[in-house]
């Protein structure tokens, strides 16, 4: 059995999007919930090591701007809408992780991103890092019904299906950094019964904690390269 795409989160999995997210979360604030800022600011958007608490347990953005951050359902929706303009706008650096840039070029299977984040400031981080031609496919938060965000298996099948004509008896892996990865994965999986198998990979280098996980990854890793290894494996 080979390994036939690999499937990526994008947050806290190829990029350290975490001080431009924070700054990007703050200036949306102030416009769609000004009384969340200034001293009543959440305590999770006060440093990126409580910003990484509120990310790793959060099921996903919707979840992480009511329950961590304190917004509205009103606020959360409109704080959406606004989302992929401040991501463009925003010049706060985003930095690949150490090694993604080789490990990427060096797979020679069809690449995807699902994600949380905006396909189109995704498109444009990985043309600054000259990666964009890797990747077969890109699904954004914004690309898919507020509805159907991850865990929901939604955003994986439309990826495959820009991937293949087929996903009949295709082996995936999909890798991400968060709870809710393994869910999504295993959400692919159980959505297309009996054609797809989908490996979940965790990465730790980002500081998720697996241990309190409900949903456990099939490998963890610590650094990018050793991708390859399971790679192998399955050759």
């Amino acid at each position: 059995m080979n390994i036939d795409a690999i499937l990526w989160d994008y947050d806290g999995t190829l990029v350290n999007s975490v001080p431009k997210n924070i700054d990007i979360t703050k200036q949306i604030l102030s416009i769609v919930a000004p009384r969340l800022t200034g001293i009543k600011l959440p305590k999770y958007l006060k440093s990126e090591k409580d910003y990484h608490i509120a990310n790793h347990q959060s099921k996903n953005w919707q979840d992480l701007y009511i329950n961590y951050y304190g917004m509205t359902e009103n606020e959360m929706l409109k704080a959406g809408t606004m989302w992929t303009e401040h991501q463009l706008n925003n010049s706060t650096p985003v930095k690949l992780f150490s090694e993604i840039k080789e490990t990427i070029n060096l797979i020679g299977l069809p690449q995807g991103i699902c994600s949380q984040n905006s396909s189109k400031n995704i498109i444009q981080v990985l043309n600054k890092y000259e990666i964009s031609h890797k990747f077969n496919s890109i699904i954004g938060y914004d690309d898919i019904p507020s509805n159907m965000q991850k865990p929901s298996s939604f955003s994986g099948i439309k990826c495959l299906n820009q991937i293949f004509n087929n996903l009949n008896k295709k082996t995936i892996i999909y890798i991400g950094d968060h709870e809710g990865d393994v869910e999504f994965a295993r959400n692919i999986e159980n959505e297309i019964l009996n054609k797809v198998e989908v490996i979940s990979i965790v990465v730790k280098y980002s500081g998720a904690n697996t241990d309190s996980w409900l949903f456990k990854p099939d490998f963890e890793l610590d650094s990018p390269n050793e991708l390859f290894k399971i790679i192998d494996n399955y050759s």
